[in-house]
Order: C-alpha cells, then sequence, then structure tokens
C-alpha cells in the first residue's frame, strides 16, 4: 500500500517560518552593528573619508549578483543592501550628500534615497559646481553629480592635490529598468588603499575642439564635453578603461588636429556590472 503525501505546511506554520527568518536578519543586522562599534573603538578617531571603501563595496555588490535567485527582485537587494553599508558607515563617520538637481530633481533624489537611505542627510544644489565646493568645504561628505552631461567643467575642482576625488559611479549594476538608473558621480575624500582603479577619470583640456575630434574619441572612452573659454577649446572628462590609456587618447586627440594643454587623474571608479536582460539566475 503507497504512502500518502506528506500534508502541505499550514499557512501558520509558514507564517512562523518567516517570522524566524525577520528575527535572525534583524539580530544580523544588530550583530553587525556591534562590530562597526568595535571597529570605531579601535580605530579611536573618525578620519576624513576613512569610512568609505569603494573597492570592496564593488567587491561586495558582485558577489550578491551573482549569488542572487529566486523571486525576490534584483532592484530590493540591491537597495537593501546599499542602505545598510550607507547607513553604517554613516555611523562610523557621519556624512551628507550634495546632489546637483539642475539635471532633475526627482531622479537625482531617487538616486541618493536608493544608494544611501534616509538616514544619510540630503542637500539640494543647483549645480554640479556648488555640490563639489560644498564636498571640497567639508570634513567628509559626498556628492552626486551627472555622469554623462555637464553645463560647467565641474571636475577642474578636483585636479589639485588633496581635493576630493571621483571614487564611484552609480547604479553600479546596470540593468533594464533600473529603478534609480540616472548615471551619477560620487566624489569624495577615500584613502588611497580603499580605491577602485579598473575606471579612471581624467580632466583634459584641449584647443581645436570640434565635431570630427569628438567623433575620433569616442570610440576609446566615455567622454564629457564642455567649452573651455581659457583655452579657447573644451574642457573634459575622459573616464578609461583597461582596454585603453590616457596615452592613447592624447595620440588620438593630437592625430585628430587637437592641442592637448593639460591631463589630470581626478578619480576612479569600478567597472559597472552587467546585468544581462534575462536577469540574474533564478
Amino acid at each position: 500500500m503507497s504512502q500518502r503525501p506528506p500534508a502541505p505546511p499550514s499557512l501558520q506554520e509558514l507564517r512562523k517560518e518567516i517570522d524566524a527568518i525577520d528575527e535572525g536578519m534583524h539580530r544580523l543586522l544588530m550583530q553587525r552593528g556591534d562590530i562597526i562599534d568595535r571597529l570605531i573603538q579601535v580605530k579611536q578617531t573618525q578620519e576624513v573619508g576613512s569610512a568609505f571603501r569603494p573597492a570592496r563595496e564593488a567587491s561586495m555588490m558582485r558577489e550578491i549578483v551573482q549569488r542572487h535567485r529566486g523571486i525576490l527582485p534584483l532592484d530590493t537587494v540591491e537597495s537593501i543592501w546599499r542602505v545598510i553599508i550607507s547607513t553604517f558607515t554613516y555611523v562610523q563617520a557621519p556624512f551628507s550628500v550634495h546632489a546637483d538637481v539642475s539635471v532633475s530633481e526627482p531622479a537625482m533624489r531617487d538616486s541618493a534615497r536608493f544608494h544611501f537611505g534616509f538616514t544619510v542627510p540630503y542637500v539640494a544644489h543647483f549645480s554640479a559646481q556648488a555640490a563639489v565646493e560644498a564636498v571640497a568645504k567639508s570634513k567628509g561628505d559626498l556628492a552626486l553629480v551627472s555622469a554623462t552631461s555637464s553645463r560647467t567643467p565641474w571636475w577642474l575642482e578636483l585636479e589639485a592635490e588633496g581635493a576630493p576625488k571621483i571614487i564611484a559611479r552609480m547604479p553600479f549594476i546596470e540593468r533594464a529598468d533600473h529603478p534609480a538608473a540616472l548615471p551619477v558621480f560620487a566624489i569624495s575624500r577615500v584613502a588611497d588603499s580603499a580605491l577602485v582603479t579598473e575606471v579612471e577619470t581624467f580632466s583634459v583640456r584641449v584647443s581645436g575642439w570640434n565635431a570630427e575630434v569628438a567623433r575620433a574619441l569616442s570610440p576609446l572612452a566615455e567622454i564629457v564635453a564642455v567649452p573651455d573659454t581659457a583655452f579657447d577649446g573644451a574642457a573634459l572628462l575622459v573616464s578609461v578603461t583597461g582596454a585603453t590609456s590616457i596615452d592613447k587618447i592624447r595620440a588620438a586627440l593630437i592625430e585628430a588636429g587637437a592641442s592637448v594643454r593639460s591631463v589630470a587623474l581626478v578619480g576612479s571608479h569600478a567597472t559597472r556590472y552587467t546585468v544581462p536582460p534575462t536577469g540574474p539566475k533564478s
């Protein structure tokens, strides 16, 4: 005589399992907080920018995407993780997020809230220049500015030694219908040991900039260009990956007829993780 299949769990039993998981997650978050508290005591000082760890965050985010599966949307996982990291960073060394809302106030606010939550103070500015200047005057704040367009060459403020630098590009996970899809650079001061240099960003000032030069450069790197009256040309923000180099960019500019006036490294960030249209594993 064949045995009957086991009865499915009741609704009450399933809810008890969920309650146990919720309690476990809360306890783990509190445990994480205890470790952060011990970390602060070990440091005994809140060094400027020391709490930001772009390289570690990029590595952790890649691991999260690679192991994610099931019905829970990746958007939710990414946002939860980002808020946890940002909040604990804020606990270690309080900071504010200065956002340039001139491109799109709703989109920039969505990006700030998605990546930093509501605990970290949010300060709106009406230009990228103002946001960057606010960070330069702060002890450890962070700025968000558009990564694809600009009205002014705000990155010139990052050229000096000791100035804030580009430390990240968000969203880190590229996918269709991202809830915070506005491409932004994060700018702050970070310890050299915490940086990730998979993509380097350079401030390049040229004369003789025109459409032909722009077309010659576009296959080699991502570029933001604005008029630069000081050199009767253009100020470029050039993002260079491992597939090329700033020397190749310089050579391409000269070959296309432009004159390179100055080049300065103004930051770096991780290579973005692109999720295919089919999404992560299920």
